[in-house]
This record gives structure tokens, sequence and C-alpha cells, in this order.
């Protein structure tokens, strides 16, 4: 196992017994982008991360997914089974989240111990990049449906210039948030989830109490519908998770001896549980109320004295996990070897983003583009994901955050031509075969034999991982050391 293979490249250029110096600190633009954090700049300890996660899981899309999953056809049992274990993909966004704190460096440049220099600029274009973007856009129009809301109880009709002003508002709070950045985020979502919470516990209060607890569907489902419905639910809630592969962009910042147990674990409890509770709120809400409009239909049962603060805090949660997001998508800007400066490339990511949110706003379904969107991804960022882990745990999380930074071809992770071939390959057959396996926008020949069980996101996981673990094994340079081309 990962034991047997040595690690060439420790990092030994950490100077834990320096002073720390105010470079990260809340109200003051951070001026690292995806450089390497030297030790005496490392600051905080890992419970930070509670309240870091936990914000950003308090929001509108949560309750969406969790009523989704009733319309689908669920009875509340199997759909909050469902929503437990869809969210213990969490447990991976914490793995990932020990490389921060290990390197001193983001995700989007450890990445490089994984697809080499050049090979890792197009897995942030895509991966990183491309999809932090839709996501943006998803998020974005969810909070900007809440806002439509507030802005007609003030009397305004929400024409479509209103609809693009609130937009462009929402996003410019956003980017306000990932612009200033890491200590911003640390300072601001502690009081953020202490504010979420107490605005989502009304909202539990009011839901529980119209709550059908015994709720089947009509017509239940039985034999394949039911577990190919099981799973595509499992997948729809995992696809949360499994799109923080950048959790080390938030982690990078603690000193490297901090606890690697203690970063897992508040990463994922801080993720797990709000996910967990919000979705299900959303699922006992469907059993009361029509959840194809979320927001109308927990209108009819929350007071109406509470329904503005009920908006105002789906606009605050979806605000929090946006700004994470635009974060860490300016990160990944920065890696694919764009020269621009971190706070920029995050306003370019946001008018981008806003950009698509219009179209999804203006244009198309809100609902059915984030189901499809959300299932689709898996395709790419299970495998994705896979591949991190498994690099952590073959490397025992040792990464030389000085080396990773060199992208000279004299770099350990050149490797060949600027590309790691094992990465490439595993994320490669991967996301193949995860294609092959997928049953949404259309059915693949694996789900079509299979009467339309979708095993995209474990099939593409475990083949990722597999390939990978294997192709690095065969390599006697497959964590570093390959002779470079």
């Amino acid at each position: 196992m990962a034991s047997t293979i040595p690690d060439p490249y420790p990092d030994t250029h950490g100077d834990a017994h320096e002073t720390p110096t105010p470079t990260d600190r809340a109200g003051r633009i951070e001026v690292h982008g995806i450089d390497h954090i030297p030790e005496r700049e490392r600051h905080g300890r890992p419970r930070e991360l509670f309240s870091v996660w936990a914000a950003a899981n308090v929001n509108y899309l949560s309750l969406v997914v969790g009523g989704a999953l009733v319309l689908m056809g669920l009875s509340l049992w199997q759909a909050l089974a469902v929503i437990v274990v869809g969210n213990l993909f969490w447990v991976l966004t914490g793995l990932l989240a020990v490389s921060g704190p290990a390197s001193g460096t983001p995700s989007e440049v450890i990445t490089r111990a994984m697809y080499g220099i050049r090979g890792n600029r197009v897995n942030n274009a895509v991966t990183g990049w491309m999809i932090s973007v839709c996501y943006f856009a998803l998020n974005l129009a969810a909070a900007a449906i809440a806002a439509f809301s507030l802005v007609e109880r003030a009397g305004i009709p929400t024409n479509s210039g209103v609809r693009i002003a609130v937009v462009v508002v929402i996003a410019a709070l956003t980017l306000t948030i990932s612009v200033y950045g890491h200590a911003m985020i640390v300072k601001l979502y502690l009081p953020i989830t202490l504010a979420l919470t107490a605005a989502f516990a009304v909202v539990a209060f009011h839901v529980l109490g119209h709550t059908d607890f015994g709720y089947r569907p009509a017509e239940p489902l039985t034999g394949t519908d039911l577990w190919g419905t099981l799973v595509a639910g499992v997948t729809l809630i995992a696809s949360g998770p499994l799109s923080y592969t950048t959790s080390a962009d938030f982690s990078r910042y603690l000193p490297r001896a901090t606890s690697a147990k203690a970063v897992v674990g508040w990463t994922a409890f801080g993720s797990f549980l709000p996910s967990v509770i919000v979705c299900s709120l959303g699922a006992f809400a469907a059993t009361a109320v029509d959840m194809t409009d979320p927001q109308t239909g927990l209108e009819t049962i929350l007071p109406d004295w509470f329904t503005p603060v009920f908006l105002l805090a789906l606009v605050l949660g979806t605000i929090s996990i946006n700004a994470l997001t635009a974060y860490s998508a300016g990160l990944a800007l920065q890696a694919v070897g764009i020269r621009i400066r971190r706070s920029l490339s995050v306003i370019v990511d946001g008018i981008v983003a806003v950009s698509l949110t219009l179209y999804a706003l203006l244009v198309s379904n809100f609902l059915d583009t984030v189901s499809n969107v959300l299932q689709l991804t898996v395709v790419l960022l299970g495998p994705s994901m896979a591949v991190y882990a498994t690099d952590i745990l073959l490397r025992r999380n040792r990464y030389d955050g000085l080396a990773l930074t060199d992208e000279t071809p004299d770099s350990p992770f050149w490797y060949t031509a600027g590309v790691n071939w094992a990465g490439a390959l595993a994320l490669t057959t991967g996301t193949a075969t995860a294609a092959l396996c997928v049953n949404t926008l259309y059915t693949g020949p694996l789900a079509h034999a299979l009467g339309g069980v979708d095993l995209a996101l474990p099939a593409g996981m475990i083949v990722a991982s597999t390939v990978y673990a294997t192709l690095v094994r065969r390599s006697r340079g497959g964590l570093g050391t390959e002779t470079r081309g």
C-alpha cells in the first residue's frame, strides 16, 4: 500500500519557528494567489474550517435538491436515506483539504503532482475553472430568485431590467468577499453561520409542523425503477461535495503541523451537518407543499412576517457558497497559466457567471438546469476527486510546496513533456467509464443495459482510482521522479 512508496521530495523549506506576519488579514485584500504560503505566515486552527463550510451549506440549492428527491418518486424515508448517503462524500472533501497545510499551496497547484505542469493547466481549465463558474451561475440564479420575491414585496415589478440589476448586485456582494479573500472568509463565516442557523431553525419549526412523516407516493417505485432513482438521488446529493476538489484552498494557511484528522473532521462535519439538515428540510417540505416552486411553496407554511427574513437568509447563504466558488475559480484561472492578479481573476469569473445566470433565468428552466448540470458534472468530478484522494494516500500527504510552484522543465513535477500520463490516463479512463454509465441528459450504453440505472458515480471513481494507483506503482517516478522530457 502507500507505505511502500518513498517520498523523494520532502518539504524542507518550512520555517515554523519564525514569528507570523499579518499578511492574511480581514479587511485587507489577500496578496497571495497560487504561490506558496511560507510557514511564518501560516496561522489559525482547523476548527475555523467548520464555520467556513457550514455557512456555505445552508443555502437555497440544498432545499431545492432535497425537495427534488421526493418529486422524483421517493418516499420520505427513502429520500432521507439518500440525503445521508450522498452527503457522506463530504469526507472526501475533508480528505483533500489535508493537502493544503501539507503543501502551503491551493488545490489548483497541488494537482500538478497528479497531472504534471502542462497537464494540470488543462485540468484547471475544465475541472477547476469551467465547472466552478457553472456552479457560481447556478447558485447566483438561486439567490436571484429569492431576491426577486423581496423586490416584488417592496412593490417593484421584476421586469428584465430589474432582474439584471438584482443579479449584478448579488454578484457584486459575492465578489467583494472573494476579492478580499481568505481572511475575510474566515472572519465573516462564523457570524453568517450563526445567523443562518437561527433563520433555518424557524423554517424547521414550521416545516416539521406540516410534515407527513409517513409520506409515500401514490404509486411507490419498485424494482429497477426504485434502484435507479435511489442511485440518481445519491448522485444528485453527492454532486455538491464532489464539486469541492478545491478544499485545500481554504486550509492552506494552517500551519504545516496541523492535525490532518482535525482538518478532515472539521471540514467534513462543517459540510455534512448543515447539508443534511437543509436537504432534509426540503424533503420534509415536499410532503406538505409543492416543491416544484420551493420558494412559493414554503411561503405558504411560513408566517408572513418571517418570509422576508427567510428570503434574505436564502440570499445570504447562497452568497456564502458562491464566495468560496468564486475564490477557487480565480485561483484556477491563475493556474491555467494566465498572468493575472487573483483579485482580477475573481472579477473575470464573476462577469462570466453573471452572463450564464441571466441566460438560466431569462431563457431556460431553472429546476431542470440544476438537476441536469449537477448530475452531468459528476461524470468528470467523481474521477477527478478519486485521482486526487488516491494521490494523497499514495504520497502519504507529503507535498513539497515550493517544488510544486516551479513550472520549469527542471521541476520534479514536469514528468514527460510537462504531463503526468498516470493522472491524465486515469482521469480520461474514469470519465469515459462514467460517461458510458450515465443516465441524465442522455443514456449511456451501460446504463441502458442496466435498465436505466445510473452507475456513473461509483464506476468513474473506482476506475480512475484503480488506474492511477496501478500506473503510479508501475512507474518508478510516478510520484514526481520520472525522467523529464
